[in-house]
């Protein structure tokens, strides 16, 4: 069982950013943990999720960075019986509000793997992007990071962002390699509607040879490509969950949930969740959806596609792409040699 923690608040809005987000409700924080923590019981009892049966946990946002520890123990608190031991506990940060003490707190709590959202290490791009964080910022919280305890710490950087050339990129990823990180999730910037770049959609340039340029200077590194995004000598336990489809409870404003064939929506207003977190919107997926999900993200990672879940049209398909070099077949699972044409064959095959 896998667990998803949303926290929703940010010092500032990233222009790129669409995720459930305020910058302005600082105030309802230690409200909004009640109702999460209320709607994690609930959620505990509806998936039956027994002792020590939680494999990993993912606390994200917006910036879990700006809730402080003594918060979090609430939750933790809750959830102990159910952690399994040696469980991935991950929570994001961003370096501004990711301090020395911060971490401190977080790390004895039990959270073991820290993902930064660092995007680059260029004053003036992290400027275009609205980050609230300088380069030294970043380095010294990934440095921190490693002084408190975290073995396993992650960052992130974006591209095709405009200007953005490979002599911008390969530095971002030389600094990157000189603090002690075992994992990289490298994004493309996307512009997507409601966001402050909508407005200016030209500052995404098309660039395709990037990506490749990208994944190219980070497996020559030596991490490996393990899905179209990220990156590492460590895999993200919780990651790879997402892909397999595992079953996942989702708590806070805008957070997802899954189990067998449904989701659950809880409410994405942050106000409206505090009031009532258990205002929780289902849908049913049909075993065509869920077979395409398995598709879509089964070529984008290194988890494949089981041939037992396809049926002999796409069996036919997949065996004429494994012909053409485009996939290969590992006993019964066919694996995707090229992230970056995953959607195409995803299409191809359905």
């Amino acid at each position: 069982m896998l667990l998803y923690i949303h926290i929703p608040y940010c010092d500032s809005k990233c222009y790129y950013c669409s995720f459930n987000s305020y910058t302005d409700k600082f105030y309802s924080r230690e409200n909004y943990i009640l109702a999460l923590i209320k709607q994690l019981e609930f959620e505990l009892k509806r998936f039956r999720v027994k002792t020590c049966n939680i494999e990993s946990i993912f606390i994200g946002g917006g910036t879990p960075s700006t809730i402080t520890p003594k918060l979090y123990e609430y939750i933790f608190k809750t959830l102990e019986p159910f952690i399994m031991s040696g469980a991935e506990i991950t929570i994001e940060a961003n370096p501004n509000s990711a301090t020395l003490s911060w971490l401190s707190g977080v790390y004895e709590l039990g959270v073991n793997r820290v993902s930064f959202g660092v995007q680059s290490f260029n004053n003036r791009k992290l400027r275009a992007l609205n980050r609230s964080h300088s380069t030294n910022q970043a380095i010294n919280a990934v440095k921190n990071a490693k002084k408190v305890g975290f073995s396993h710490i992650s960052l992130d950087l974006i591209y095709n962002y405009m200007n953005d050339t490979k002599e911008i990129l390969k530095r971002d990823i030389d600094i990157a390699f000189n603090l002690p990180i075992d994992h990289i999730s490298a994004y493309e910037l996307t512009i997507e509607d409601g966001t402050k770049f909508s407005l200016t959609p030209e500052v995404k340039q098309e660039d395709n040879d990037l990506a490749f340029f990208i994944a190219d200077e980070i497996k020559r590194r030596g991490f490996e490509h393990y899905e179209i995004s990220n990156f590492g000598k460590y895999k993200s336990y919780h990651n790879r969950g997402y892909w397999q489809l595992k079953d996942y409870i989702g708590v806070g404003a805008g957070a997802v949930g899954f189990k067998k064939d449904r989701r659950y929506y809880p409410s994405i207003n942050i106000d409206n969740y505090i009031k009532n977190p258990l205002d929780i919107r289902e849908e049913i997926l049909t075993k065509e959806d869920i077979l395409t999900e398995k598709i879509f993200l089964g070529l984008r990672s290194n988890i494949g596609i089981d041939e037992t879940i396809l049926n002999k049209d796409i069996v036919k398909k997949a065996d004429f792409l494994v012909e053409k070099g485009k996939l290969i077949k590992d006993g019964k699972v066919y694996k995707n040699i090229n992230f970056f044409l995953s959607d195409e064959i995803a299409l191809y095959l359905l």
